[in-house]
């Protein structure tokens, strides 16, 4: 069945001539071009938050920043609610590959400049932030206070908008569920202007606290098809400097999957992080990472990855377990957490070549990553093109017993390594990702990045199959990625009985798109 209308035409000898050279030599101008942008943001927007956290503005322009939304939207219904509500936010800024067709007729209301922290509230052990607000603004200012959240993913730009209204899983989530079970409360502005602020509190008196307690399980993966999202509240919890990371080489597949189950119990004191990587269908890591003050003995190898000049992670876990089965090393905490951002997981390996060698990373790597948001704005249409057929960005989350079996179908069909691995416990709760079957259980997320070689691979029918095989064991596919599921294929992966309820009881369905036209494949390109 073909969803959607492409020309899977094959590219002429001069078009392949283009894209090699496009995708080989990109490098030429994100060096001298984009390191140097990024690196210039990066430290003008620190400044800018030390600046605001200094004299506390925050609290106040947030009010401010609500009530110009709040007139955009009291404007939008003055004029007949005749088009759909969208953000402002340029495609180009977004986490996902792809960019929203779905914008193109839509009223944009301008969010895009809620990203302040606002509050932190130590006797709550609560964070209060803006949904613009990324990562690695949070790991920066709350860890030198002594705090961290339970939940925290790796990449600096993820934001906490797009970790709620998506999803968003680290190795901290086989202890504490996805971003969103981290959060206690969402302020909100519905498709009227109206503002609020809801709780997951079961023991609502009101009908209107009631209603409110039903829309704080729909709005997470939603994709803001609900409502406006302009703050959270978020756990923290105490924190220490170091990360104690113990690295346990596995050799089989069979042993990989055993390993990482026994390893993810949720009940142990001894463990605070779990994750693994695998770099062939056999070889692969498992790591266990523990809050430390620090190493005990001068013996212990403290190891300060986040630094400019080290290896990129993922290639120096390899060059661990060649050497050792199992290793300890000493990680300073908010380099733990941002492991894969100097490398972005290892996609950078496509577009800078190099940059793992050592002459790069000593002399230039300072500079690195490259933004996300300015790669996307700056690939050309016919890198696009080549992306389109063969590059692969998506994330299965299935039950984590039925993970060799995922790993033999990623093989057989995409076969890019490495394979990320991160369990993460999931409870049943309403919403769109509501367990059917069991009161609880332990997923795994499965995520492939990358270029694929593998003869056959087409990307749709490709994932289709993988989506077959994610719903056929009750797993959910993160809708950041390339969707090629039918709109009922969609709705037996998720549960959509309280988000189609909310929708039409909050006055969403004149005023937002439905999650589906947003996510799917022709609503992205």
């Amino acid at each position: 069945m073909n969803l959607i209308d492409e020309d899977d035409e094959k590219p002429t000898r001069w078009e392949k001539f283009v894209e090699f050279i496009m995708f080989h030599f990109r490098w030429v101008f994100v060096v001298p071009f984009l390191l140097p942008l990024s690196f210039l943001f990066n430290t003008l927007f620190e400044i800018r938050n030390k600046i605001i956290h200094a004299v506390n503005s925050a609290p106040n322009a947030h009010v401010r920043k609500v009530g110009f939304i709040q007139e955009q939207l009291k404007e939008w219904n003055s004029n007949g609610r005749k088009t759909k509500l969208v953000n402002a936010r340029p495609g180009w800024l977004t986490m996902s590959f792809r960019f929203p067709l779905y914008k193109e007729n839509a009223t944009k209301i301008a969010t895009d400049k809620l990203f302040d922290i606002l509050e932190l509230d130590v006797e709550k052990m609560t964070v209060k932030a803006e949904p613009g607000v990324t990562m690695g603004q949070l790991s920066r200012y709350l860890i030198p206070l002594g705090y961290t959240l339970p939940v925290l993913p790796e990449l600096d730009d993820l934001t906490v908008g797009g970790l709620i209204n998506g999803c968003g899983v680290e190795s901290g989530s086989f202890k504490y569920g996805m971003f969103q079970h981290i959060c206690t409360g969402y302020e909100v502005l519905m498709s009227d202007g109206e503002l609020r602020n809801i709780y997951p509190d079961s023991a609502a008196k009101t009908e209107q606290a009631k209603q409110d307690n039903s829309l704080f399980f729909a709005i997470p993966w939603s994709q803001g098809t609900i409502c406006f999202l302009t703050a959270a509240t978020m756990r923290i919890i105490p924190c220490k400097k170091y990360v104690k990371l113990t690295y346990k080489k596995t050799e089989t597949l069979d042993e990989m999957c055993e390993q990482l189950t026994e390893d993810s119990d949720r009940y142990s004191d001894k463990v605070d992080f779990v994750e693994a990587l695998l770099f062939t269908k056999d070889k692969g890591c498992i790591m266990l990472g523990e809050f430390s003050e620090g190493p005990d003995t001068q013996d212990e190898v403290v190891n300060p990855i986040g630094r400019w000049y080290k290896k990129w992670f993922y290639t120096h876990v390899e060059d661990l377990i060649n050497k050792k089965h199992e290793s300890i090393e000493y990680i300073p905490l908010r380099d733990y957490y941002h492991r894969h951002s100097k490398s972005i997981f290892w996609e950078l390996r496509d577009i800078v070549p190099f940059g793992n060698n050592v002459l790069f990373r000593y002399l230039m790597a300072w500079m690195c990553p490259p933004k996300i948001a300015f790669l996307k704005a700056t690939t050309p249409n016919v890198l696009r093109k080549l992306y389109d057929r063969s590059h692969v960005i998506q994330d299965m989350l299935v039950p984590l017993d039925t993970l060799e079996k995922c790993i033999e179908l990623f093989h057989k069909e995409i076969e890019i390594y490495p394979l990320w691995l991160c369990p993460f416990y999931l409870k049943s709760q309403p919403g769109l990702m509501k367990l059917r079957n069991a009161t609880h259980k332990m997923y795994v997320d499965v995520g492939a990045y990358g270029v694929t070689a593998k003869d056959g691979y087409h990307h749709e029918r490709t994932t289709r199959r993988l989506e077959s095989f994610v719903r056929s064991v009750n797993g959910f596919q993160m809708t950041y990625a390339d969707i090629y599921m039918t709109r009922a294929e969609y709705a037996e992966m998720f549960d959509r009985t309280l988000y189609d309820w909310k929708r039409s009881t909050s006055k969403c369905l004149d005023a937002f798109p439905d999650i589906y036209d947003k996510i799917c494949r022709s609503g992205r390109r």
